[in-house]
């Protein structure tokens, strides 16, 4: 037996000798790294923009993990118990100038356009709601409503109704827009009626006669009946764009009594004997003047008719909509223009229209937040005489396509918050703007801009576990997690 026993012990020592050997990486004279540490798993996608452009929507390989180790980070907590409005969608508006630029395309780059602007696939945006004008806007090439005629004629039955000039350019585009989303969603809303309804028999300005209330009513229900034959649903309108702006080319002056006046008594009762299911929606202008859509609310026979208050925000402030929201809580708000400028810079739009139009507007109620104009040529144009000859889209088409500043500021939302999400709570802290929601498939997606002079590190903190994250000043962040 002893013989056995030494035997096994050399064994067992010559065994010992390799492993120790192995261990202290001499083996064969050479050296043995380490397995390398495992490769992090982030829980999180982070896609970014920085302000001066040196990142534009581009998803970040930063590992972002959950965890529970402590740091001093000031956080953004995000609570999928506090719930508030469901989202409708983000987009632009699809003006007459914004459809004839895209139809000057060939169709191979149109075709393309459209999906990545449209579509949901990897390289799309996912635009989800869109802006139509009824008749001309200002930026169309020319002024022209659905029932232009001859001075001194009128046309009280709308035998002249026609969508014609919509025909060349808009209505094409539509038809392809609503091919590769189906579901989109779309308003509506005159800047004029046409010029023999009105007190002033101009484009610019005056005020709709009250004895042709009755068949305008007449004229949006056969917009809409037009449309639906095309295959473009409506789903909501205004009776108005900006009614107490009437300087614009074309517009029109709308107090909020004629507002109330023309919806109880003529719009409202026209859409129900027309069965129509399209949304009223009312005011479409300025956070300035809340007391204008809780007037008109404040009409019960009106209120009954109306599905809720659309604004704009080149004067007063965001929290208007809170404050009408506060006043009528059953009734939607939306938020339906602002245009960035051929004289504003790329990183001082980002960060303001990322914390005004598509947070802020969030934070207090909208279902919808829009830029004003799609797209464009280099010159700014097509534009009507007087209209604006500064609004820049979000697109520029000219031989190329350039991306604006525009492009950015909804692909920001509308690429990860699709129709159908809930904003969900988080808190603002420090210079860091944001909005939180939980989208249809479960996910989460917190919109963060910061509006800080400096860097700011701070941490994403859900279901009691928190990744640290930093965001460069003026910069935009998406962060989407199951």
């Amino acid at each position: 037996m002893n013989k056995y026993k030494i035997f096994f012990a050399i064994i067992f020592w010559g065994i010992f000798t390799l492993l120790f050997a192995c261990s202290r990486g001499s083996l064969g004279g050479g050296t043995i790294d380490p397995p390398p540490p495992p490769v992090g798993t982030s829980d999180v996608d982070f896609w970014l923009t920085k302000n001066d452009q040196s990142v534009l929507l581009q998803k970040q390989s930063t590992v972002l993990a959950f965890g529970t180790t402590a740091n001093s980070n000031p956080s953004i907590d995000v609570d999928t118990t506090k719930t508030y409005q469901t989202i409708d969608g983000f987009g632009f508006t699809l003006t007459g100038g914004s459809a004839y630029v895209i139809n000057l395309l060939n169709a191979t780059d149109r075709t393309n356009l459209l999906n990545e602007l449209f579509g949901n696939g990897a390289n799309s945006i996912g635009i989800s709601y869109l802006r139509l004008s009824i008749g001309a806007s200002d930026l169309n090439a020319s002024v022209f409503s659905y029932d232009d005629l001859a001075q001194g004629n009128r046309d009280l039955n709308l035998d002249s109704f026609s969508l014609s000039k919509d025909t060349v350019d808009l209505i094409p585009i539509l038809k392809q827009i609503v091919a590769i989303n189906p579901a989109i969603k779309i308003i509506a809303t005159p800047w004029s009626p046409p010029v023999w309804m009105k007190d002033n028999n101009s484009t610019i300005g005056g005020s709709l006669q009250t004895k042709y209330y009755d068949v305008y009513a007449k004229y949006f229900v056969k917009y809409i009946q037009a449309m639906k034959a095309n295959g473009i649903g409506i789903d909501a309108i205004t009776p108005q764009n900006e009614p107490l702006n009437p300087g614009n080319n074309p517009s029109l002056s709308m107090s909020a009594q004629a507002q109330i006046n023309f919806i109880k008594n003529n719009l409202g009762p026209a859409f129900q004997a027309a069965g129509l299911t399209t949304k009223i929606i009312i005011y479409d202008h300025n956070c300035d003047h809340p007391d204008y859509p809780v007037s008109v609310l404040s009409d019960p026979a009106a209120n009954a008719f109306i599905n809720g208050s659309a604004f704009h925000l080149y004067a007063g402030d965001i929290s208007a909509m809170s404050t009408v929201h506060a006043a009528f809580p059953d009734k939607a708000l939306y938020f339906t223009e602002q245009y960035t400028s051929s004289t504003g810079r790329f990183g001082g739009d980002l960060k303001w229209h990322l914390k005004n139009v598509i947070i802020g507007s969030m934070r207090n109620w909208s279902r919808v937040a829009l830029e004003w104009n799609l797209a464009n040529d280099p010159t700014f144009n097509p534009h009507t005489s007087g209209g604006c000859d500064q609004c820049k889209g979000a697109l520029t088409l000219g031989g190329t396509i350039t991306r604006n500043v525009g492009y950015y500021i909804v692909a920001h939302a509308s690429k990860f918050v699709p129709a159908g999400s809930v904003r969900i709570g988080s808190n603002i802290t420090g210079s860091l703007q944001n909005v939180a929601f939980k989208t249809p498939a479960g996910k989460k997606v917190l919109i963060v801009e910061n509006d800080g002079a400096s860097d700011a590190t701070f941490n994403i903190r859900f279901n009691n576990k928190w990744t640290a994250t930093t965001l460069a000043a003026g910069a935009a962040g998406t962060y989407i997690w199951n």
